[in-house]
Formats: structure tokens, sequence, C-alpha cells
């Protein structure tokens, strides 16, 4: 993904905001990218095995056009989506209204405009959360925790075959490895996801390849998968918040 790559090697210096160069120019187009991505809901079933939301406060950070917060929605308490660019913060709205435990609210990771120990579980999926640089983020998601509270950010797993070398393709300077390193160091457990993708159509699968990578990346991929599904590895790094004072 041009923009999770791109992303996550300016987060060493991050400005309030990285512009996605996918979802905010083409979000109809990343909407059939989410609904083909996952389509076994292997990540959900990593999530609920380690940090089960069923009955509690959810924060989805950099919700985009809060494509997860009605499924969020369905067994959680209440789930917030936060996002940062307004054009995605009203169509997430127009998404959740009807649903009477979920809303949306305008901000950045770094600021979430939340209250303290408001939260059970912050989530962020492929956003704002990729690696070194991202510090600001995690100090506020800590904030907004309630103690035994989770963080459950789920990324791509750039050493995964067959994403993970297209991704690399892209920028040779992403190190999944020193990404890894980054949240086990900061005291994150690690479960690897395989997740399977399937699409409707070629025209569908083309369509979304060609807006995670470069032209020259995303041909190279479209010409080496020859139906309508492959898989893609996801990490899930989960960290819980202390429940009382650490000695």
């Amino acid at each position: 993904m041009r923009g999770f790559v791109r992303a996550a090697l300016n987060a060493v210096r991050p400005p309030d905001v990285v512009p996605s160069p996918n979802i905010w120019h083409w979000p109809d187009v990343y909407e059939v990218e989410n609904r083909a991505q996952d389509v076994n809901g292997a990540i959900w079933a990593a999530i609920d095995e380690r940090c089960s939301f069923d009955g509690l406060d959810v924060v989805d950070v950099g919700c985009g056009d809060g494509f997860h917060l009605p499924i969020f929605a369905r067994t959680a308490k209440s789930v917030v989506g936060v996002e940062p660019h307004p054009p995605l913060v009203v169509r997430a709205r127009h998404r959740v209204d009807g649903l009477p435990n979920a809303r949306v609210v305008a901000g950045p990771a770094q600021r979430l405009p939340l209250d303290d120990a408001s939260a059970d579980l912050v989530h962020a999926r492929t956003a704002y959360f990729f690696g070194p640089g991202c510090e600001p983020g995690l100090h506020e998601a800590e904030r907004v925790l309630r103690p035994g509270g989770a963080i459950a950010i789920v990324d791509l797993d750039g050493a995964a075959e067959p994403y993970g070398p297209w991704l690399r393709a892209d920028e040779p300077r992403y190190d999944p490895a020193a990404v890894e390193k980054f949240f086990e160091d900061n005291g994150f457990s690690l479960t690897r996801v395989t997740a399977q993708w399937r699409f409707e159509s070629r025209e569908e699968l083309e369509s979304v390849l060609r807006i995670e990578f470069s032209a020259k990346v995303a041909e190279r991929a479209i010409a080496s998968v020859s139906g309508l599904s492959f898989p893609v590895g996801y990490r899930l790094h989960v960290r819980r918040k202390p429940r009382g004072l650490i000695v």
C-alpha cells in the first residue's frame, strides 16, 4: 500500500495527519476494498480471542468512512469512530446514522477528543500506528483506556506473501522487522493473521490494486493473481493497560 508505506516512513516525524493517497481520493473504490478484505473473518476472530469487546466501550482510531463501526456496534456497548479527514467524517456519520450506540468525532490520533478512562478497547486498523513515531498516539490511547483495557493495532505484515513483497517493492526502505521490534519493545504481543481478500469481479480487484500500489507494482500484482482472491498477511499487536500500580 502506498499510503501504508509512506505513512510508516513519515511516522518518525509525523505531522498532525499523514494524507492517505487511497481512501481520501477514491473512497468508493476503498469501499470495494473493505468489502473484499477478510471475507472469512480471520482478523475479527483474532481480535475476539485476544481482546473481546462484547458489552464494552470501543474507540476506532482512524476509522475512515466508518466501515468497521457497525460491526463493532453489533455487540459492543458503544463505539466511537475518530477520523481526522472531514469528508470521511461526514461519510462515517452517514454510515452509523440510526445506530444508537455508535457515533463519530473529528480529530487526530495524537489528540483524541475523548475523556480520560472512557474506553475498554482502542482499535486501529492500518491507520496511523505504523511503528516508530506513533508514540503520541500510543500515549493518547493509554489515556482514554480504563485499567485493564486493551490497545489493538492491526497492520499489514510486510514479510508475508504475496502482499508483503508488493508493498516492499513500492518502498524498499520499509522494514517489517523494525516495526515488529518497535511494538515488542513497547510491550505489545504479536499475533499473525492470514486473511482472504475476495472480489466480485476482476474489474474490482484491479481497481483496488491500482489505488494501493504504483502503476508498475500494481500491474505486477494483477498479473500474479489468476482468480478473484488472494491471501493477505496481517499482524495484530495487543497491549493491555495495567489494572494497578506497576512496582
